[in-house]
């Protein structure tokens, strides 16, 4: 017959199970109660065995689940204050990989970090973008170069030229520069996804190296501009579509008489991206002005009815194709870029221009010139 000590030593793996897990020690009492009253102590004593060893492999699952939350509590206190896990170290239960940082940095494919550019950026598409209203931000390119043209245009001046009894033609070098900028007016205008910009660009053609002709501005167009920006999502022509701009842009030289040159458009563009690629299109409708304020009636047969700007961006350097073309009259430009990192937001640049259309008063003058000089980014 089994003692009483033998039925305690049993039963004493029991008792602490059963203080620390009350749904066990419910269930537990039911069973201990029905073996309690098997008459046979052979028998009884068997089934406070069998109590003793299911409930002691429930409270194991039970611990190692409690053990596994908590080494994995530990391993992410641990990746954050550089402490070491020493249940993991233990090789008891692997805690939960963290990324790093600097890692997640590092494997950061986003265009900004794999080429320093992208239209959602530019633009200001996304949220992660954003940056509020009246900022100023980048438009067109901003560059100072040195030019020299083949032919220059000597005609338009020819008249105040012999009213002043000047006798020196226009020098084939200029110094040639673009500033501009874009700030956002109005952000989610109307609650929809449309963000309203105003850019300006000014482009000036200096005669500095004239010094018979008393060193001139030969030229400066001006070209203010509203546009409505909205993001775009799809793909085509393997390409992401990334953004729709509808405008309306001014552009004049601010001369008066036969020098006077000026249109008034409304385009549509749209801004694609692949990898290192950038392209934007645009199509534009003149505002027609009436015959006797037009200065340049015939000037959408030398500019066309659109462009088409290609990019590729590579470690640094930017390689640019800007292309109108009207089909009709077959007159167009295309002009041809290059802008390679020197130091921090400076760029060394280079140019070239065939076709009509440099300036407003060669809208309908072919011209070939190259120059070279600096870019600057912000």
């Amino acid at each position: 017959m089994t003692t009483m000590p033998a039925l305690h030593t049993r039963l004493l793996p029991l008792l602490p199970l059963l203080a620390l897990n009350p749904v066990l020690a419910q269930q537990a009492d039911t069973t201990l109660s029905s073996c309690a009253r098997i008459a046979d102590a052979g028998q009884r004593l068997a089934c406070y065995d069998r109590l003793a060893g299911a409930d002691q492999a429930a409270a194991k699952a039970s611990a190692a689940t409690s053990m596994a939350a908590s080494a994995s509590a530990n391993a992410s206190t641990g990746a954050a204050s550089g402490a070491v896990n020493p249940t993991a170290a233990a090789g008891s239960t692997p805690a939960v990989a963290q990324t790093d940082p600097e890692v997640e940095a590092a494997l950061d494919l986003s265009p900004e970090k794999t080429r320093g550019f992208s239209l959602a950026d530019h633009w200001e598409l996304d949220q992660a973008h954003k940056r509020g209203v009246f900022n100023f931000r980048q438009h067109n390119v901003n560059y100072l170069m040195v030019t020299r043209t083949a032919h220059p245009n000597s005609e338009p001046y020819r008249p105040f030229r012999d009213l002043e009894d000047l006798t020196s033609d226009l020098s084939h070098n200029e110094l040639v520069f673009q500033l501009g900028f874009k700030m956002k007016l109005v952000e989610s205008a109307f609650k929809k996804p449309v963000d309203l910009w105003f850019g300006y660009t000014q482009n000036s053609f200096w005669q500095a190296g004239n010094h018979k002709a008393s060193s001139p501005f030969r030229e400066t167009n001006y070209q203010p501009e509203l546009m409505a920006v909205t993001p775009l999502n799809f793909n085509i022509l393997g390409m992401h579509a990334s953004f729709l701009n509808l405008g309306l842009v001014h552009q004049s030289n601010g001369q008066a008489g036969s020098l006077s040159r000026s249109w008034n458009r409304t385009y549509a563009q749209v801004g694609l991206e692949r990898g290192g690629w950038t392209v934007t299109g645009r199509v534009w409708k003149r505002i027609n002005e009436s015959s006797q304020d037009d200065d340049n009636p015939d000037i959408i047969n030398y500019m066309g009815r659109g462009d088409l700007n290609v990019t590729y961006r590579n470690n640094g350097h930017d390689y640019s194709a800007l292309i109108r073309r009207n089909f009709s009259t077959e007159r167009g430009a295309v002009q041809l870029s290059w802008a390679f990192p020197l130091a921090g937001h400076i760029k060394g640049y280079a140019q070239y221009f065939s076709g009509y259309g440099q300036s407003m008063i060669d809208y309908n003058y072919y011209q070939n010139v190259v120059g070279v000089g600096l870019l600057g980014t912000f």
